[in-house]
């Protein structure tokens, strides 16, 4: 007993060891994922989100504020067509097209940050408001309109907002759980909001620009879209190359914005539309079409963007073509079917046709004719009436059966020339065959000593036919005399 208990001891010595080794190298790793985790807290916590320059950067960098100049001095001069026969990616111009592209893009993404700080700070007036007003740049004139205003009846938005958007929002701040905002909170949310038109204004900017060279850089885009519409494509997109590697279906959603129905109907919303609905195309073109229309004009603008990117035709000749079909096809969506022609009857032939002939066509209308007395049941007699199978006109008419008589449906019934042939035909095969032994006649014949012996009946009647049996049983014979003994 005592060698069992040890075991057992032992056994649970090893266990409690490897325990405590996986718990060692499992503190190991803890701590490391500790470090870890509190190195990125220290970043983010370095992050203070109370002051509105560590939030938004974007202004006080050098590129910013480079680019802005140069686009500033480009307006001012107006477009320069000097360098056309220059290669385009060596163009200073093109690439200050790429750099404003580029700028465009961080620009959203600033405001995007700035219209969170936004929110964040204004939730304590009017919680309400960020799901009652989805765009950014919307959102920060609201807020900068609005202020610490505890009535909105006395705040005009009229211009910011849809007329629906701000009865809603008037109705909303009524019963708002909201408090006024302390001064300083209220100072940043102003100046966030200033910095946000700020860069909107900047992107219009740059958007301008490269708007006003669209015309040299994606003349066949900006024959289909227009020139704003391929400047707001190309800024997204993050430059001509970007958009021309993209799919159609990504193009059509390029700039589609979260619309705020205000609880009305979704039935006549364009929710996968983005700047292609600014386009002329798709503002002539009938509702109905209008996704079909967009779809369309997505795909011809892809391809006239991969035209551009190659510098494919510079005079934009293949964007006209391509908005020339795109009109073509458009018009032929809207023309009515055509109307279902009345199929003409075949012309008369005036020669006879070729009938077959000869005895097995007249055997075959004999077979097929109309008797005699279906004609007379499909003829009527002028003023007579018809009987009929219930009387009164109802059910089966007789026609002119029975009515040459005394009433009763009499008709001469006589037998068709081919029935006759058949019949007759049928009797001499019946007849005809000569000495044909009987159906009756077996071959079998039941002895009293052999039982059932095999006999040749022709043989037996001929041998009846001889003798006595002969003329005793015989048409032609006579009794005969018998002598007495």
């Amino acid at each position: 007993m005592a060698n069992l208990e040890d075991s057992f001891l032992a056994d649970l010595d090893d266990l409690s060891d490897s325990d405590n080794e996986i718990l060692d190298e499992d503190k190991g790793d803890v701590e490391h994922m500790e470090e870890d985790v509190s190195g990125d807290l220290a970043d983010i916590e370095a992050i203070n989100y109370d002051d509105l320059d560590s939030v938004s950067k974007l202004q006080k960098t050098q590129r910013y504020t480079d680019i802005m100049k140069k686009v500033e001095d480009a307006l001012e001069k107006g477009s320069n067509m000097s360098n056309q026969g220059m290669v385009l990616e060596d163009d200073p111009e093109y690439q200050l097209i790429v750099d404003c592209n580029t700028l465009s893009v961080d620009i959203e993404n600033e405001i995007v940050i700035i219209h969170n700080f936004i929110r964040d700070k204004y939730r304590l007036k009017f919680p309400e408001l960020e799901s009652l007003v989805h765009h950014p740049i919307d959102y920060a004139r609201v807020v900068k309109k609005i202020g610490n205003e505890v009535d909105l009846t006395l705040v005009d938005l009229e211009g910011l907002l849809p007329s629906a958007v701000i009865m809603v929002v008037s109705v909303t701040a009524s019963t708002t759980s909201g408090k006024p905002l302390p001064q300083d909170i209220l100072q940043k949310t102003i100046e966030a909001c200033d910095r946000a038109l700020t860069l909107d204004a900047s992107k219009k900017k740059v958007l301008d620009f490269v708007e006003s060279r669209m015309g040299y850089i994606a003349p066949n885009l900006s024959a289909i879209v227009g020139s704003a519409v391929a400047a707001k494509l190309m800024g997204t997109a993050g430059g001509l190359t970007s958009l021309a590697k993209m799919p159609a279906c990504n193009v059509q959603i390029l700039g589609a914005k979260k619309k705020n129905l205000a609880g009305f109907s979704t039935a006549t919303s364009q929710f996968r539309v983005g700047y292609i609905e600014q386009t002329e195309v798709f503002q002539t073109t009938p509702p109905a079409l209008k996704m079909r229309a967009c779809r369309l004009v997505a795909a011809k603008s892809t391809l006239a963007a991969r035209v551009d990117s190659i510098r494919g035709d510079p005079s934009g000749k293949q964007g006209r073509i391509y908005r020339e079909e795109i009109r073509k096809k458009i018009e032929k969506w809207q023309e009515p079917p055509p109307a279902k022609q009345p199929k003409p009857l075949p012309v008369p032939d005036s020669e006879p046709k070729k009938k077959r002939g000869g005895r097995r066509l007249r055997k075959m209308k004999e077979r097929y004719a109309i008797t005699d007395m279906r004609k007379l049941a499909n003829r009527m007699q002028f003023g007579v009436p018809e009987e009929s199978s219930l009387g009164d006109g109802l059910g089966e008419g007789y026609g002119m059966l029975g009515q040459a008589g005394n009433g009763k449906l009499r008709v001469s019934v006589g037998q068709s020339k081919l029935a006759a042939k058949v019949a007759k035909k049928f009797k001499d095969k019946q007849y005809s065959s000569g000495g044909a032994t009987s159906g009756l006649t077996s071959s079998l014949a039941f002895t009293p000593v052999q039982g059932i012996d095999l006999i040749d009946p022709q043989a037996d009647a001929n041998r009846l036919g001889s003798g006595t049996q002969s003329t005793y049983f015989s048409e032609t014979g006579t009794f005969s005399k018998i002598k007495r003994t």
